[in-house]
């Protein structure tokens, strides 16, 4: 969804990874869960923190930090999980992002919504709908679909599926 795909309010749920507010649309979103016991799994993009048992599914879940360039979340009374539906050449997968903590679902008119800044030809922005403003705060509002690449969503899965099957 580009910027001028977007015609009316759009409704998304802000987190925060340090000090940065980030939002994703609430459609996107199945639940928020608190953090729980994580399970490694061997030879993962390092982004991965492992995975968890979701009522007998297993999700794998990220770590949006380290996804970002950032330090690994540490663990605090707000560090939560937020699973998310991502959508991936036509195939749907359940990812848990890690976030250290949720803020609000906003609605965000239209012209609260700038497009994603461009900066030079080497940094993609590609997985950024646009940067919202709300309340002095820039938030940037990200394509959740364009955050992972298909080749990483294929690594996630790789531990999971035949358990979940």
């Amino acid at each position: 969804m580009s910027i001028a795909g977007i015609t009316e309010t759009m409704q998304c749920l802000t987190f925060k990874l340090g000090e940065e507010v980030f939002a994703v649309n609430v459609a996107k979103v199945r639940e928020i869960l608190d953090f729980t016991t994580v399970t490694k799994v061997p030879q993962t993009p390092d982004f991965m923190r492992g995975v968890i048992n979701l009522r007998g599914s297993v999700v794998p879940v990220v770590d949006m930090r380290l996804k970002f360039g950032m330090s690994a979340t540490e663990k605090t009374v707000n560090t939560c999980i937020i699973v998310m539906e991502i959508v991936l050449d036509g195939d749907t997968s359940i990812v848990g992002a890690l976030a250290d903590s949720v803020q609000e679902v906003l609605e965000l008119e239209q012209e609260q919504i700038e497009p994603a800044p461009r900066i030079g030809t080497k940094l993609n922005t590609e997985f950024l709908v646009g940067m919202g403003k709300h309340n002095e705060t820039f938030i940037m509002i990200l394509n959740i679909d364009k955050v992972f690449t298909f080749d990483e969503i294929e690594s996630m899965q790789g531990g999971g599926n035949q358990a979940a099957a």
